[in-house]
């Protein structure tokens, strides 16, 4: 499976750590993200895992 991805669509990217501590998992959200999806407390985004290992976040409308 492939994903192509048109460079000139892409408005931002970025890594960040995941935290892992028994069974809490963390991951901060980069705050250029939050703000341009105007991501708030209790908001929900949707998870993705492909067999190949890619993950796509988007958030739940």
């Amino acid at each position: 499976m492939s994903l192509e991805v048109d460079l000139e669509e892409v408005e931002f990217v970025t890594e960040t750590k995941l935290t892992i501590r028994g069974s809490r998992r963390r991951t901060t959200v980069p705050k250029a993200i939050v703000d341009r999806l105007r991501l708030r407390n209790a908001g929900k985004v949707r998870w993705i895992l492909f067999k190949d290992g890619r993950i796509l976040v988007s958030k739940v409308r």
